[in-house]
């Protein structure tokens, strides 16, 4: 515990710019911080160890109900004075048990609070029983000089009580201490939901395609991942299988009503969260349709909603879900994903991958691994080929100088623009390969691909057959693209 004389403190307390907060630059990053931990709704706020108040007078400026406690009665007095005419009711008493009688609050803040504190572990597990359900503790901490309260060390203490734990590392924000700063500085934002015992918590996640692109949610005003980027997704609830869960949160997030059959399982994956408990997920992929476009359905709880390449993610994701879209593109079908405590619920483009992918028991052997195809002109082939491929499900896959790749499943399109070419066109009647075939949902799709084909490098064959080229039972579709590779799109 500290020894530090917080009375005499008081007068020069505020020139700190992160805690006076007069720089505009301070006091808005400050702003926006507390807007994605706080709920969108006007809620109960217990600031604790509060200071001179100036977070709570942020917080009441935001519309919230504030009651501030600090233990220094020079402090209390400057708090009084800062909050009038916000209505905060501003006490003198000690942060672990502070005075608030009966009452109860939809969140508990406390800002370098935590390690002052002689027993944190009893001071957490009461402020717990001042939260309503659903409610939530803000922590903002850190390590300075080798003394505070570690990420992870705060972390395990938060795990007797709730496995929704949200880090959030602040130390490279300069604009929130007025100078740029080299030691641990963080927030964790953790739910007041007692952890679940001998079960596991199952999500479900929708992988939505418009051919090479998916959908992604920002997340928002939940408390927990605020501002990532996520897949639209949810948990099943008691009595519900997990396909009827994702229909149920597509139409409760995206305003997509999918029928079953239009859903296929993509992979499953058991994920922990750091300093959480393990739960399951399965990643469920659909494909989009133009005539029901998603939309925001609750935008109380997202805050964008967009389209974007499945071969270039944002970095800005959740790490649970992007590890889902990473194994994906990979062709895996099964994953483990094991957060460490001191790791980011964000994902981390240096970090540590987690995912760890598990064999299924059938043997590969006999199938077709991949199919390599050389091209003269590559941005041709990928923009001709991309298209095409990503139409009929394919991934983005592998990209390098000469080449780039597309896979469903366990196999995979190459086209490359090899070094080694001995000629400079494809001819598709000499001895070889002459095209290759694939299988497309049904005969509206078939028709669809070959009236946008023209459009995107790739012409009909035999038109004056079509689409029965192949025979009066076969109802299919031939394309030839700019270099002259053929492609048979087979219809049930």
């Amino acid at each position: 515990m500290t020894t530090i004389d917080w009375d005499a403190a008081a007068d020069s307390f505020d020139e700190e710019p992160d805690h006076g907060l007069h720089d505009p630059v301070v006091r808005s990053a400050w702003a926006r911080r507390m807007e994605t931990w706080l709920p969108t709704a006007r809620s109960a706020v217990l600031d604790l160890g509060c200071g001179t108040g100036s977070l709570s007078l942020l917080v009441a400026c935001q519309g919230h109900r504030v009651t501030a406690v600090d233990r220094s009665p020079r402090m209390v007095e400057r708090a009084r004075a800062k909050l009038t005419g916000t209505g905060t009711e501003v006490f003198a008493g000690d942060a672990a048990h502070p005075p608030v009688g009966k009452q109860r609050f939809d969140v508990i803040l406390a800002r370098h609070t935590v390690w002052l504190l002689p027993d944190p572990a009893a001071a957490l597990r009461h402020w717990f029983t001042l939260l309503r359900p659903g409610g939530r503790l803000v922590l903002i901490e850190g390590v300075r000089n080798g003394t505070g309260l570690s990420a992870a060390d705060l972390t395990a203490l938060l795990t007797e009580h709730t496995e929704r734990v949200h880090h959030e590392p602040l130390s490279g924000d300069s604009r929130l201490w007025g100078k740029e700063v080299d030691d641990e500085r963080y927030a964790l934002v953790a739910r007041a939901e007692p952890p679940h015992r001998h079960t596991e918590v199952v999500d479900v996640h929708l992988i939505l395609r418009r051919g090479s692109e998916v959908l992604l949610a920002r997340r928002a005003g939940t408390g927990y991942a605020d501002g990532l980027l996520h897949a639209p997704s949810g948990h099943t609830e008691d009595g519900e299988d997990v396909r009827a869960a994702m229909i149920r949160e597509t139409a409760e997030e995206i305003g997509v009503e999918l029928d079953p059959d239009e859903l296929r399982v993509a992979l499953v994956m058991q994920h922990r969260g750091p300093g959480g408990k393990p739960r399951m997920g399965w990643f469920f992929e659909a494909d989009h349709d133009p005539a029901r476009p998603p939309r925001n359905a609750e935008p109380d709880k997202c805050s964008e909603l967009d389209w974007f390449p499945l071969d270039a993610l944002p970095d800005d994701m959740v790490a649970y879900c992007r590890a889902g879209l990473d194994g994906y593109r990979s062709g895996q079908r099964f994953l483990i994903h094991w957060h460490q405590d001191a790791d980011t619920v964000a994902y981390a483009p240096r970090g540590t991958r987690r995912a760890v992918p598990l064999p299924v028991a059938a043997s590969p052997t006999g199938r077709l691994h991949h199919i390599e195809l050389w091209a003269t002109d590559l941005a041709e082939a990928e923009a001709e080929w991309g298209w095409l491929l990503g139409e009929l499900g394919h991934v983005p896959y592998q990209r390098w100088a000469q080449g780039r790749s597309w896979r469903r499943g366990d196999t995979y399109v190459v086209v490359e623009q090899s070094p080694h070419l001995a000629a400079r066109t494809h001819d598709r009647l000499r001895p070889g390969l002459n095209h290759l075939a694939f299988h497309v949902a049904d005969r509206a799709t078939l028709d669809a691909l070959v009236a946008r084909a023209p459009g995107r490098g790739w012409r009909l064959l035999f038109p004056d057959r079509h689409p029965y080229a192949g025979g009066s039972g076969h109802y299919a579709a031939y394309l030839e693209n700019t270099a002259g590779f053929e492609v048979e799109l087979v219809a049930p």
